[in-house]
């Protein structure tokens, strides 16, 4: 193998090489890839999907002169690695270290950070209207993937950009499809007689031409140009792209860095909104990734020669597993049960119910927004849906959530997986929020479950529910805890776990192990504190707030794995305001008013002051505090 990337200190480097010569820094790529993410974790698949293709961006295009914005990002690996940080792809996705998405902080050549889809081409084409308001000339670049392109933002800058006619390239990575030789190939020479400016000129002249033909040369335009589409609608594959005003070019094998290039070279000569079809294999130069390109998708640390395999669980269930499970257990019992996922039907949990009840799943692609109000009809008409979603993604649908399913009392419910710090994928994908922005939606119930148990719980409790529910839960592993048979949960009734009289600390979800961890560290000091599982967030227990507040000495500690602003902890100081105990002093932990950054989430709750060691402290600070302030305060303000 060839040893040409320790001399790529930036894309200007990669001029210098022969097409032989990329293609070798191609598998030397591959190598590395597979290396250095066998020991970090990340996103395999798409990145091995994409090597020529970055290759052939930074060898054509000026970057940073000339912008690129990567939808998602979760496949700019290499990009990072041929903008100069290649030596510190040791730290990808460590605390501290390289983020597995683009950041501007970390390279001028991030010139947009991502992590969530379909959103490339609505900023590419706010960074192209910018240089031509400034007069300026270069180019400006959206990489977006075919699931990406599903989204409905994706369409809606498709159509601005059309209309507005402004120099911008969109390359769509298609690495869905098989490349068909005969379609392909005809494609590709239209493409390359589309970017020939020889063409471009002929058809000029012959207009020209047309037009001094009295009375009848016009028209002879106008029925060359219906034929034209008629044909082009016959063997172009691009048409939509094309009546949307863009120029469609391809598609052209992502593989081969000679065609990608002179197609790319041919673009950056045309006008207006140009769209490059790509078509790449997901995992390439890995066989194990290229047969299952979605479990590869993201990993975790492997080792390369015996990797990880779909379907092996571990003999702790993860949440997801859990959700899946049960999922199909009452798909059995309820023939009016449905489940709904965006695109993350493995990622989720349920593959296993597609398979068990194809006609009652529904994939509706990266589209969250239409997948609740999907549901929200299905409700209407009698069905149980489900829409398994990250908490970080069901943002994106916010309004309908609101708007179609609470305000009509519609019983959908949401199970949302990676509720809380999910670690290494950082601030575009943390789950902290959702408490927030759901708690104050007329309807809606919210449950988090503080185990893999309860989780089965609320998933029954939440299905017999006659509204919409929210059930939030966690990444990963579950704590280990004995699997009951499922039951119903006592509706807005939380559980008092450990007995006391000096303090109280009101929990929830994976901050319920932590807060009996304290509670025990506080008894040794002489302290007897009593814990409570709220389970529910809305509606609050409110007989076992009045209880505790009414009978703890000290006051109380709320612990929650969401930002403070409107979380669980808000909702008790509301609770306490509106029932005249005001003056009972609260301390409240959980995330403050920032954005977290990626890491190890043992970290990460070490930095928000999540863990037992805080809890135990912010008790004492309220025992220390007793009888000197008369207020709440919050331990993170």
């Amino acid at each position: 193998m060839s040893n040409l990337l320790p001399t790529i200190t930036g894309p200007a480097d990669l001029k210098k090489l022969t097409i032989k010569e990329l293609t070798a820094l191609a598998a030397e790529i591959r190598s590395f890839l597979l290396e250095h993410v066998s020991q970090t974790g990340g996103h395999l698949a798409p990145n091995l999907g994409v090597v020529e293709l970055t290759l052939a961006i930074h060898t054509v295009f000026n970057s940073p002169t000339d912008e690129i914005v990567w939808d998602v990002g979760h496949q700019s690996y290499v990009h990072k690695i041929l903008t100069g940080r290649a030596e510190r792809f040791s730290t990808l996705r460590q605390y501290g270290g390289l983020s597995g998405f683009p950041k501007y902080k970390e390279s001028e050549h991030d010139i947009f950070e991502t992590g969530h889809s379909s959103t490339s081409i609505s900023a590419a084409l706010g960074l192209a209207q910018a240089r031509d308001l400034a007069g300026k000339n270069y180019h400006v670049l959206a990489v977006i993937g075919d699931g990406a392109m599903g989204g409905g933002m994706a369409f809606e800058a498709l159509n601005h950009a059309g209309d507005m006619g402004t120099n911008l390239i969109v390359i769509l990575n298609d690495n869905e499809m098989s490349i068909s030789h005969n379609v392909g190939g005809l494609a590709a020479y239209l493409g390359r007689i589309r970017t020939d400016p020889k063409y471009f000129r002929f058809k000029e002249d012959l207009q020209e031409l047309m037009l001094k033909i009295p009375a009848i040369g016009g028209k002879m335009i106008k029925s060359m140009d219906r034929l034209k589409d008629a044909v082009k609608q016959l063997i172009v594959p691009g048409m939509l792209f094309e009546e949307l005003g863009f120029t469609y070019l391809g598609p052209v094998n992502g593989h081969n860095l000679e065609a990608m290039m002179g197609v790319m070279r041919g673009a950056k000569k045309l006008k207006g909104p140009i769209l490059i079809h790509v078509l790449t294999k997901k995992g390439k130069g890995y066989t194990f990734a290229e047969n299952n390109p979605d479990f590869y998708h993201g990993v975790g640390p492997f080792d390369p020669q015996t990797p990880p395999q779909p379907g092996v669980r571990g003999s702790v269930p993860t949440y997801t597993d859990v959700f899946g499970d049960t999922m199909v257990r009452l798909g059995q019992e309820q023939q009016n049960l449905i489940a709904i996922t965006a695109a993350m039907a493995a990622g989720t949990g349920l593959t296993a119910f597609a398979q068990a009840f194809p006609r009652r799943f529904f994939d509706v692609g990266i589209a969250e927004q239409h997948a609740v109000t999907f549901a929200a009809g299905l409700a209407r008409k009698g069905f149980r849906p489900v829409v398994a979603v990250y908490s970080t993604f069901l943002q994106r649908a916010y309004d309908q959530v609101l708007h179609d399913v609470c305000m009509q009392n519609l019983p959908v419910l949401f199970a949302l997986d990676r509720a809380g710090l999910v670690g290494e994928d950082g601030e575009t994908h943390h789950g902290v929020f959702d408490i927030s922005y759901l708690r104050h939606m007329p309807n809606l119930s919210i449950l988090c479950p503080r185990d893999e148990n309860y989780l089965q719980h609320a998933l029954v409790t939440g299905l017999q529910h006659d509204g919409p529910v929210a059930i939030r839960y966690p990444r990963g592993k579950g704590l280990g805890a004995a699997m009951e048979a499922p039951r119903t949960l006592p509706w807005g009734r939380g559980e008092l776990l450990r007995q006391g009289r000096d303090l109280t600390i009101l929990a929830v979800g994976t901050m319920v192990a932590p807060a009996l961890a304290a509670a025990a560290r506080l008894e040794k000091k002489g302290l007897s504190t009593a814990v409570i599982d709220l389970i529910f967030i809305k509606p609050l227990d409110t007989e076992l707030l009045l209880q505790a507040a009414l009978n703890s000495r000290y006051g109380l500690v709320t612990v929650e794995e969401n930002v403070l602003a409107g979380g669980m902890g808000s909702a008790v100081l509301e609770f306490l305001e509106e029932h005249g105990l005001g003056k009972v002093p609260v301390q409240r932990l959980g995330v403050p008013d920032q954005f977290v950054s990626h890491g190890a989430r043992s970290i990460l709750l070490q930095d928000v002051g999540l863990t037992e060691e805080n809890i135990t402290a912010a008790c004492l600070d309220l025992v220390d505090s007793k009888g000197k302030v008369s207020w709440v305060k919050s331990v993170n303000d």
